[in-house]
């Protein structure tokens, strides 16, 4: 590849007419096969711009897709576009061809406020519900899960869309990868997996990564289809995507589909190609996907020379029209309020007081209680959790609600946080509410990642809420040893975008739990296990809630004040019980996000 100054771009070293591939247009107009040209071809000249800015200092980095143009257009081109796709940091092809602003995107890449993440980021970690795209985080795998999710809630409404998400052969190796193909076959989602299979992770090479030879044995493993083909021809990538879709939708069965290709820059402008060797390069610059269909068409005569330089041009001045136009934006002013207040959907609850009428319930049989009224209140609601289904969780609180509401809704998942807690939030995407039962808070460490990284910072990001609720039955006192007793909700309060509810007594438990689900903002719901059976009182029957932020008053005093929560109430209370001349104020903090 080298520098052309007068054009401003980069260049491969090509002959001029070479064609190392042999396309099949089969009954594609010749108005289609100049359609998915200028959709190839525009994604490649947004980078070479992008990559002369970078050296001018104009934008701050830059993942180059460069090579791998035809598998971003070729997948995005061959489903509907109202099938979701979540691709990566070097499928540019997939935001052009969606029909993303060119304006859109360049201020996304400058850090503007008419970017998609309110100049908090300067790359493709967003989404945007208007063109069915969501965008990845950092730590590779974790959109797989998320992928799962929208697919889940494609099969439930039986809209007979589906999802594609993209991921590197690398990233295959992490765990979020392996967790969220296993459930996509175990549950028969319809999800194409697609893999840019370009023989490197970074500088890594595939023989340092795995060990099988092609990702369609990998797919046997799984229980489910895998085919592989030329990633760098566009024809062969189109047309086998809309096969596979097909399949996909009929069948409603996950496919992974291995798209071999090369990146021909390096993962980021900074550590370059030395690691490549010099033999390898050269065979993957004869196969770059541009300019051997380039050739095709002009040799099959669907496009003139002048025709192809039309289009070049017709295309280099949008881009520059849209770039300066991004320019002209000012930079974003950041406001600690906005900030603040960014980090959740807004919402104002309609608190719902309790009935005149209860029962005695245990804290388990509240908890029980109130999911099962906030199953009957939003029909949208899913549950999922290891052996929440026939066993009814092993504390038994789901004990029951899979003949009351049907394994569409009440879902056994296997032994994977990870991809379940993504799930959840590809449900939401989807418009559904979800509840993640961890089946002991230690657990929790699984997914922790898409907790954090993930549900916690969705919003703040691209404005897209996370209606989540994780259950963590948590706390020791039940001689359970050491990682079935852990009490780490501090984890989750120094994490901005979280909710973290923690009630001490059976009443508060049903009402904060039917709140949560209520709140469209991700809530760690801790339930304390040696409560679980040890305490009761008369809880309001039906459908009530307490109000999520709002500490109560258990005890007034003058002297000092205690401010605990959950099991800890119950220790102050019996010490202060002890103690009848101490004058001893005990706040229940109830939630410790917020924090009242």
């Amino acid at each position: 590849m080298k520098y052309n100054v007068r054009d401003n771009v980069f260049r491969l070293n090509l002959p001029p007419k070479g064609i190392c591939m042999k396309f099949d247009r089969k009954d594609l107009s010749d108005e289609h096969l100049i359609k998915l040209y200028r959709e190839l071809l525009l994604p490649r000249m947004v980078e070479e711009k992008m990559l002369v800015l970078l050296r001018q200092g104009k934008i701050s980095k830059w993942f180059s897709g460069i090579g791998q143009e035809a598998a971003s257009v070729g997948v995005s081109m061959g489903l509907q576009s109202k099938d979701y796709i979540l691709p990566m940091h070097r499928n540019l092809g997939v935001f052009t061809s969606r029909g993303v602003p060119l304006y859109r995107l360049f201020c996304q890449f400058q850090g503007k406020a008419s970017g998609f993440t309110n100049g908090r980021d300067r790359s493709f970690h967003f989404g945007t519900n208007e063109f069915n795209i969501v965008g990845m985080i950092s730590h590779l795998g974790a959109q797989m899960g998320v992928a799962d999710g929208i697919a889940l809630g494609e099969k439930l409404e039986e809209s007979g869309q589906i999802t594609a998400v993209f991921s590197g052969d690398g990233g295959s190796s992490e765990g979020d990868f392996h967790e969220a193909v296993n459930v996509a076959a175990v549950w028969d989602l319809p999800v194409m997996i697609v893999i840019e299979n370009n023989g490197y992770g970074l500088s890594t090479p595939s023989s340092q990564q795995f060990r099988f030879k092609s990702f369609v044995d990998k797919a046997k493993g799984y229980g489910i289809e895998g085919i592989s083909l030329d990633g760098n021809n566009i024809l062969e990538v189109y047309n086998r995507i809309v096969e596979v879709a097909d399949k996909i939708r009929s069948r409603q069965k996950p496919i992974i589909v291995e798209c071999m290709t090369f990146r021909m820059r390096g993962h980021e402008e900074a550590s370059g190609t030395k690691y490549v060797p010099k033999p390898l390069m050269d065979k993957w610059a004869k196969k770059d996907p541009i300019d051997n269909y380039e050739n095709y068409l002009v040799q099959e005569k669907v496009l003139t020379s002048n025709e192809v330089n039309d289009i070049r041009e017709s295309l280099k001045s949008m881009i520059d029209k849209e770039w300066k136009k991004s320019l002209d934006e000012p930079n974003v002013v950041p406001e600690i309020e906005k900030e603040l207040r960014d980090m959740y959907k807004v919402h104002a609850p309609e608190l719902q007081p309790p009935g005149e009428k209860g029962s005695e319930l245990r804290m388990v049989d509240a908890i029980s209680a109130g999911l099962k009224e906030s199953m009957k209140k939003h029909k949208n609601l899913i549950l999922m959790g290891q052996d929440i289904a026939d066993y009814g969780g092993v504390f038994k609180i789901t004990e029951g609600f899979l003949d009351l509401f049907g394994a569409d809704r009440v879902r056994n998942t296997p032994l994977c946080e990870a991809a379940i807690v993504g799930a959840s939030l590809g449900l939401s995407v989807n418009g559904f509410k979800a509840m993640v039962e961890m089946q002991f808070a230690d657990f929790v460490t699984e997914g922790f990642n898409q907790i954090v990284n993930n549900l916690a910072k969705v919003h703040w990001r691209w404005g897209q809420n996370a209606d989540v609720v994780i259950r963590m039955p948590t706390g020791a006192g039940v001689a359970a040893g050491p990682f079935h007793s852990q009490s780490n909700e501090a984890w989750f309060t120094h994490t901005p975008g979280l909710k973290v509810v923690y009630p001490a007594f059976p009443k508060e438990a049903k009402g904060l739990l039917i709140a949560s689900f209520a709140d469209p903002n991700p809530v760690m719901f801790f339930e304390h296990k040696a409560l679980y059976r040890s305490l009761s009182e008369e809880v309001p029957d039906g459908y009530f809630t307490e109000e999520i932020g709002k500490a109560k008053i258990r005890r007034k005093g003058n002297d000092a004040t205690i401010v605990t929560y959950g099991m800890g109430v119950h220790w102050a209370t019996e010490i202060l019980n002890e103690l009848d001349s101490a004058s001893v104020e005990l706040i229940d903090l109830q939630t410790l996000v917020p924090f009242d």
